[in-house]
């Protein structure tokens, strides 16, 4: 049985988040004079280069400052909610990413890291909807397969467990070496914080594209 969350690279869930924020910028920039939106795009782009430097206090700073001029922007939620999740602020990232689902209940990479979160706070019922959500969105995912597998055995559904467990070993066979004997005790325990987990990444090897 596997014994661990999957949790896609920190590397990749951030190339996918900047890759579909950057898309937005790129789009808010043609515009001509310094709208809100246009200062809510400006101040993205800062944070998005701070977050990819490793600066993340002014990263935060940036990202707040964008939601100043666009309380909505999912991206700026999502990212804030990654910073707070790497420095194991649980509780604060888990609100950035219920707001961003707020502002788009289908993004996809929102869902992934809020059922991480909920797996670790003791909520599988909650973590499973969330999973069976992110499949819905994202099929091809093998990460979330994954996930939702671990948790419906650890629920005692081991039928369905086993079928999301085989799907995701179909989409991504080097998660094959993640098994390890069955144990009737052996049950998924969360990865640690993003930053030092092995697996995809949102933008994971086989994890959530930023949607």
């Amino acid at each position: 049985m596997i014994s661990e969350t999957y949790r896609p690279p920190r590397s990749r869930m951030v190339a996918r988040a900047l890759l579909a924020a950057l898309l937005v910028v790129s789009v808010a920039a043609c515009g001509g004079s310094k709208s809100e939106a246009q200062q809510a795009s400006d101040a993205l782009q800062a944070g998005l280069q701070a977050q990819a430097a490793g600066k993340l206090d002014q990263a935060t700073t940036s990202y707040k400052e964008c939601l100043k001029h666009d309380q909505t922007n999912k991206f700026c939620l999502y990212d804030l909610g990654t910073i707070a999740q790497s420095k194991n602020s649980s509780f604060e990232a888990e609100n950035y990413f219920r707001l961003a689902l707020v502002s788009d209940p289908n993004f996809a990479v929102a869902i992934f890291n809020l059922a991480i979160l909920r797996t670790q706070a003791g909520a599988p019922t909650e973590a499973i909807t969330l999973y069976q959500q992110f499949v819905r969105l994202m099929p091809n995912d093998a990460a979330g397969h994954l996930n939702l597998g671990l948790l419906l055995n650890q629920t005692g559904n081991a039928t369905e467990g086993a079928l999301q467990i085989a799907e995701a070993l179909r989409l991504d066979p080097s998660f094959s070496s993640r098994l390890a004997s069955p144990s009737p005790s052996a049950s998924p325990s969360p990865s640690p914080s993003p930053t030092d987990s092995p697996s995809p990444s949102p933008s994971p090897s086989a994890s959530p594209s930023k949607k």
